[in-house]
């Protein structure tokens, strides 16, 4: 089995066991009458909150206004046809109810380096990289998502839904994981794509986890 697939099954049980320290976060709330979102995972809980500094701000990679492209390159909204984009509030509410349901995913799509200095919680890091076609292990890593064996191939009817997502909308590394799924045959309208990706998520000052 690769360093891939052994990540991707390791990295649910090191998530799992890892979650958002909760607060009584009162001065700045998700929603005018949301402090928190906290949802399981398996018997893991999670708990979201921002962080209540008024004064914090960006530090390092992500205060950056401009980078390099060619690489870093604006994406566009729609990452793929019938692949929706999210926000913040259907991502929490995706965690709520698909993730701790066990009926979805929020994949990480970026390469692991990135995945160790932070991630959204309950996150499963699955790098781009490993769901292209010419990895030899994209197929286990299909399975691993619930798509079935059958003698017409790959059947994805009873597969999780998908939120992926990477470090913002200058990487894209989402955007080819996303083309990647769609390509080996994960419907899009499975998919869904959190575009604002890790620096909208820290500059909304909301929790993050270190794997």
């Amino acid at each position: 089995m690769s360093f891939e697939i052994r990540a991707f099954f390791a990295t649910i049980g090191v998530l799992a066991a890892i979650s958002a320290a909760p607060t009584n976060a009162q001065g700045v709330r998700i929603t005018s009458d949301v402090d928190q979102v906290a949802f399981s995972v398996g018997e893991q809980n999670f708990t979201i909150t921002r962080g209540q500094d008024a004064g914090a701000t960006l530090q390092g990679e992500f205060a950056k206004t401009s980078r390099p492209c060619p690489e870093f390159c604006i994406q566009p909204m729609i990452a793929a046809a019938g692949v929706a984009p999210l926000g913040e509030l259907e991502v929490l509410g995706f965690l709520e109810n698909d993730v701790s349901a066990g009926t979805g995913l929020l994949l990480d799509a970026r390469l692991p380096d990135w995945f160790a200095k932070a991630a959204i919680p309950a996150a499963v890091n699955v790098p781009f990289a490993a769901l292209a076609a010419e990895n030899p292990y994209q197929a286990d890593i299909l399975r691993a998502l619930g798509a079935v064996e059958t003698a017409d191939g790959l059947d994805f009817s009873s597969a999780r839904s998908l939120v992926i997502y990477d470090n913002g909308a200058w990487d894209e590394q989402a955007t080819r994981a996303i083309t990647a799924l769609i390509a080996a045959g994960y419907p899009p309208a499975m998919i869904k794509n959190y575009r604002g990706g890790l620096e909208d998520w820290l500059h909304l000052g909301l929790s993050v986890v270190l794997p």
